[in-house]
């Protein structure tokens, strides 16, 4: 049992870094994209031509990508390895089928798309969106091969080699960035499309060497349809907040520009966030999760889930927290450089800072949706999330009136915060042998932490910037390091076993 914990420890761990090595390089991705081209039309384009294939496909394709784990675990179980391979082939196919056709439609409906996602583009940006639109469809199809292996590999216990293929991602759009600046910036997009090509296939290569055998079968089996019975509620849910990052961008394309490129950029720091802590635990919670109900141990379940939404909330606070205070300094020393001007950061910032307020609660989602899923109980989550996004669409209309895309920001985070309610007393009703937490008391401690150490990390900010006058680096590594140190302390003092974090989730296994 020791050993067990141990290693589950190490790989989380390992996780961690090989994660962390890979927003770090993200990052440099998007400042490499800030300094070449800012926050302009052509990145308005760009990132709008990404945003219509997964507005209308990544729903279906996320939707699969959930819904296959639990079938294959119960598969295996039942049946053997052998089968489980098969179903991931025919799954794999049908999806190959299907996103095929998608993409030759999306290469003759390009104009048509761009006018009905993003009316307020005209002109010569109209045109470049629809230009790069035609070729983001194709890495729709690599992203399913990446959903897909990659869960196959975690379920067998393998994590590291695919979170290795995102740096391979990540520097082939950074080669097309400084490429397409050089010569022709309508060769941007392929970076998106070649690196997915290079992360899908070699994940799917991955899991060959792993031992899986591809099978060329259309045939579609009672597995292949269970996980499509089961994926429509949860592909239901994912339309309905594809139709509010619809209603987002419409919204934004009507704004000053560089509105779109605001938001993308602000979002993917708190993306950068949740990858770093929230998706490593949930990444290795939910196959644990899927084994616990393929065997019958709801106790389990009970103890992963608890254990899971007070290490979240131990790290998500307080990154919320800093979030917002540094906003500023954050999007500056991140991304103005080059072509990112000082008004680009001031957009961003807002943008960055709005979002930061739902961030805890975008952890406890996560969690508590997949907790659903592992119960083969889709239809739930979606319904939470059907009132939260229809919540999310009204306050946009509301907000952007007075805060423009800031607006659409905290309409996201107020959305989450509402989803993260609805999701947790409606476990807790429809659940309640199944408990997520005991107490509130851990949580509020928690909260008076994070807020007692940022606040202190903030004198430090100060004493560093006004009286020495350090670098912004410099500031910024040293509010870090005086908010971790006081947040470590306090959290010792008060004795939360939390602080061990990985080793205690594990534990029970």
């Amino acid at each position: 049992m020791k050993d067990r914990s141990l290693t589950t420890a190490q790989t989380a761990a390992f996780m961690a870094i090989l994660t962390a090595g890979t927003k770090l390089l993200g990052f440099v991705r998007e400042m490499v994209l800030a300094a070449f081209y800012g926050a302009g039309e052509i990145t308005d384009a760009y990132n709008m031509a990404q945003n219509i294939p997964n507005i209308l496909l990544g729903g279906i394709v996320s939707a699969v990508a959930i819904s296959y784990m639990p079938i294959l675990s119960s598969k295996e179980e039942t049946s053997g390895r052998k089968e489980g391979d098969l179903y991931t082939s025919r799954l794999l196919n049908a999806l190959i089928l299907l996103i095929c056709g998608a993409i030759v439609l999306g290469a003759l409906l390009a104009k048509p798309l761009v006018s009905i996602f993003a009316p307020g583009y005209e002109g010569t940006q109209a045109a470049l969106t629809a230009w790069y639109l035609r070729f983001a469809f194709f890495s729709v199809l690599f992203t399913a091969f990446v959903y897909i292996f990659e869960a196959y590999l975690q379920y067998r216990g393998i994590f590291f080699p695919q979170i290795v293929l995102g740096y391979v991602q990540s520097i082939a759009v950074i080669v097309f960035v400084v490429l397409s600046s050089k010569t022709d910036y309508h060769l941007l997009i392929f970076g998106i499309v070649v690196g997915f090509a290079l992360r899908g296939l070699g994940c799917w290569a991955i899991a060959g060497r792993k031992g899986y055998h591809y099978t060329l079968d259309f045939h579609m089996g009672d597995a292949v349809k269970e996980a499509i019975l089961l994926a429509l509620p949860i592909f239901i849910g994912g339309s309905v907040a594809q139709i509010n990052t619809f209603v987002d961008r419409m919204l934004a394309s009507g704004l000053q520009t560089g509105s779109v490129s605001a938001l993308t950029y602000g979002n993917e720091i708190i993306n950068a966030i949740v990858m770093l802590t929230v998706s490593i635990l949930v990444t290795i919670i939910y196959p644990r999760l899927n084994q616990a109900f393929a065997q019958g141990d709801r106790a389990e379940i009970g103890v992963l889930t608890e254990r899971g939404i007070n290490v979240l909330a131990l790290l998500a606070v307080p990154l919320s927290m800093g979030a917002m205070v540094y906003a500023v300094p954050v999007i500056r020393l991140v991304y103005q450089h080059g072509a990112f001007t000082a008004d680009d950061t001031a957009m961003t910032s807002a943008a960055f800072f709005c979002y930061a307020i739902g961030l805890t609660f975008l952890a406890v989602n996560q969690l508590i949706t997949k907790v659903f899923y592992s119960l083969h109980d889709t239809k739930t989550a979606v319904y939470c999330s059907v009132v939260s996004v229809a919540c999310n669409i009204v306050l946009n209309l509301i907000l952007v009136r007075s805060m423009q895309h800031a607006g659409l920001a905290l309409a996201t985070s107020i959305a989450q915060i509402i989803n993260a309610l609805l999701l947790y007393y409606t476990f807790k009703r429809k659940y309640p042998d199944i408990v997520l937490l005991r107490s509130g008391r851990k949580l509020a401690k928690t909260a008076a932490f994070a807020a007692a150490a940022v606040a202190i990390s903030y004198l430090c900010f100060r004493l560093l910037s006004d009286k020495i006058n350090s670098p912004l680096v410099v500031c910024l590594a040293g509010a870090v390091a005086a908010a971790g140190i006081v947040y470590l302390i306090l959290l010792k003092a008060a004795k939360f076993e939390e602080l061990d974090i990985l080793k205690d989730l594990v534990k029970r296994g």
